[in-house]
């Protein structure tokens, strides 16, 4: 009779050091975090869409992010990230609130978007960012993308742009 406890005591063990050492078996080791099957910016081409410009202060606006995978598949498994930069100042814009990051398999040639919403601020007012670029970073990885950011200042909420980034979403199939 006591066979069989050890027996279930030795498996349970087993399967519990399969789950810990298995678990994080798509992440390279070391120091740099950087998921071995993550997208990266120079594999995937990142284009910023046709805005949905705020027009005046107070003003929403939107602004798409497209990816298109050039290489072999990838995993978009988490946020973007957004940094709004103008002059020596840089803030991060932070995720949308409530919204949830989906796991997506880009194979070659295969599109996915994310939205950046912002409120559009006054110019030259001491609370918001005269925002003149905007930096893009994938999930997983550190190299990032700096593009123009012609959407004018964005309003500050909390000490914080009050922007926020959305959750990727497939495109097309």
């Amino acid at each position: 009779m006591r066979a069989i406890p050890l027996t279930v005591t030795a498996l349970a063990a087993a399967l519990l050091l399969t789950a810990c050492n298995g678990g994080s078996s798509s992440k390279s080791s070391g120091t740099s975090g950087k998921n071995s099957s993550a997208c990266e910016i120079g594999k995937v081409s990142v284009q910023i869409g046709s805005a949905s410009v705020a027009p005046g202060v107070g003003d929403t606006g939107e602004i798409p992010v497209s990816l298109t995978n050039q290489s072999a598949p990838c995993t978009l498994d988490d946020f973007a990230g957004a940094v709004l930069g103008a002059g020596g100042a840089q803030a991060k814009v932070p995720v949308l609130k409530g919204a949830k990051a989906q796991k997506l398999k880009l194979n070659k040639g295969d599109s996915a978007t994310f939205t950046i919403t912002y409120v559009r601020g006054k110019a030259g007012a001491k609370t918001g960012l005269d925002a003149k670029t905007v930096q893009i970073t994938l999930p997983g990885t550190s190299a990032s993308r700096s593009f123009p950011w012609s959407y004018g200042p964005v309003a500050e909420q909390g000490g914080a742009p009050n922007a926020s980034v959305s959750a990727f979403q497939q495109v097309g199939d």
